[in-house]
């Protein structure tokens, strides 16, 4: 059965209940279907049929999830994009996918205008008032039908694309069939327990998967009701939890830090919480503790995947968390998953190998690029490159990337791609880039510069510098100095050695 079936279904079990509240608007399960319906029947007026990509660059909104919805109710591949990228960022995921359609919210018109040029997308899609000439609005594509498309969708047929930067700096799009998004939902129905009684609140951003397809999808096909925020404020997170006595919350790491820092967060009545859930980025067990002492529950889970997985992986429950804080967890349902060596061979407890993964939500391939899959995914086994331990009770804790990919604030970030831009400016004769430890988003770009000689890099040029050819959370927060990298025999950079030696530096 396909995702937009789903929907289908509870408008005719439940066409009363609260399925969406966003911005002061609010919709029931049979006012959401039939907005779907509407804008799917429009994108058919467009030309647009089963199969071909449409990408959304948009923020949190009601508008997001209509767009959502409508593509896969017609067999379209949806594309979500981080609206902090850069236009040439941007063009590199609509030209690589093939994409037909954008859709948009107006704060991001500009970029995709650009972005667009010679890509091959045919429409662009405004969520507001379109302001560039030849863009559409949504209000101006909505047909007047709201019966559902009679469509042949079904569950093998393909439903996301969702772009992860790989190590050579060139984004790679994981491919997922609608059968392989509803197993990452199944996974957390079993796991945590979610039912269609949750009242979801969505802080973090819809176009990464964590919230995407654990929450917000997984909540649809169950016929819960959900909470949409277009950004994230912490008091305003606070007084939804309050206000809305929302049951479920999910948020990256650095979310719960800033809620922690609300003067008066013990005074707000989190009560309804059943369950919290954080993952995209390590927290610190001592975030952990006081994030379990803010909301007065137990019920915290740790979500330790990858995109390429749907995202899956392990995941530390709250019998978990009173035993083995710190750790990253096991296997979650649906899911295999190993701690090998080179030959991929079981590392014995306490060695450290790459953590692999098997499962009902492993991604089908990266799109068009065959060779990289053909390394990623090796009998049936996803190899994430990621480095970790696992213990005598088979609970799995990750301790390194050998991709040298940095998490900050829930954003992933490749040393290679940033480097690249580095090597570009004419003062820098080599560049290395590390994450160092940060208190409030987990880990800090930082670059380790070695200037041409006679050259001198200032610092605040420099990061300008990256600021026109990378999104913002990219840009290396510290630039350190160096008259030399350390390598091995192999002239390869020791990364570690870096990180060990600037590690306790005031970011």
């Amino acid at each position: 059965m396909d995702i937009g079936s789903y929907l289908e279904q509870n408008a005719r079990k439940t066409p009363g209940k609260l399925v969406i509240v966003c911005e002061g608007r609010e919709y029931t399960y049979r006012q959401f279907n039939e907005e779907v319906n509407r804008l799917a029947h429009g994108l058919l007026a467009l030309g647009i049929r089963k199969g071909d990509r449409i990408a959304l660059m948009m923020k949190n909104s009601d508008y997001f999830v209509f767009a959502f919805f409508a593509s896969a109710k017609i067999g379209a591949v949806v594309v979500p994009i981080n609206f902090r990228l850069t236009a040439s960022e941007v063009h590199y995921i609509l030209e690589q996918s093939g994409t037909s359609l954008v859709f948009c919210d107006d704060e991001f018109e500009d970029v995709i205008a650009g972005a667009r040029q010679g890509a091959g997308v045919e429409h662009v899609v405004v969520s507001g008032a379109a302001n560039v000439p030849g863009h559409l609005s949504f209000a101006g594509i909505y047909a007047e039908s709201v019966v559902n498309p009679q469509l042949d969708v079904c569950e093998d047929d393909d439903l996301e694309i969702l772009y992860t930067s790989g190590t050579t700096g060139r984004p790679k799009g994981a491919l997922f069939d609608h059968k392989r998004v509803f197993n990452v939902g199944l996974t957390m129905m079993i796991s945590m327990g979610i039912n269609q009684q949750e009242r979801f609140l969505h802080i973090a951003p819809l176009f990464h998967s964590a919230q995407l397809n654990l929450f917000l999808i997984s909540g649809i096909v169950l016929g819960a009701t959900h909470f949409i925020h277009r950004d994230f404020h912490p008091v305003k997170t606070l007084e939804a939890i309050q206000e809305h006595k929302i049951t479920h919350f999910f948020g990256v790491p650095a979310m719960y830090n800033f809620m922690l820092q609300v003067p008066n967060a013990a005074g707000y009545d989190l009560s309804a919480i059943k369950r919290c859930g954080y993952g995209a980025a390590p927290m610190p067990p001592e975030l952990v503790r006081k994030s379990i002492e803010l909301f007065r529950t137990d019920q915290f889970y740790n979500l330790c995947g990858l995109t390429e997985a749907g995202p899956g992986g392990i995941l530390l429950d709250p019998e978990g968390h009173r035993h083995h804080l710190g750790k990253g967890g096991k296997a979650a349902f649906l899911t295999e998953a190993r701690v090998v060596n080179e030959e991929g061979e079981d590392v014995l407890p306490g060695g450290v190998g790459e953590f692999i993964l098997k499962g009902e939500s492993i991604m089908k391939e990266y799109y068009r690029k065959p060779e990289e899959t053909a390394k990623t995914i090796k009998d049936g086994w996803l190899y994430t490159g990621d480095l970790a331990t696992i213990d005598e009770e088979g609970y799995i804790t990750l301790v390194d990337r050998k991709k040298d990919m940095i998490i900050s604030g829930g954003e992933n970030v490749y040393s290679i791609e940033v480097e690249e831009i580095l090597y570009e400016h004419p003062a820098v004769l080599e560049a290395a880039i590390i994450g160092l430890p940060d208190e409030v988003w987990g880990e800090a770009v930082c670059a380790v510069i070695v200037p041409k000689q006679d050259a001198m890099v200032d610092e605040q040029e420099l990061k300008s510098f990256c600021r026109q050819k990378l999104a913002g959370y990219k840009v290396p927060r510290r630039i350190f100095i160096e008259e030399a990298l350390p390598r091995n025999a192999s002239g390869k950079i020791l990364k570690y050695q870096l990180r060990q030696r600037l590690s306790e530096v005031k970011l």
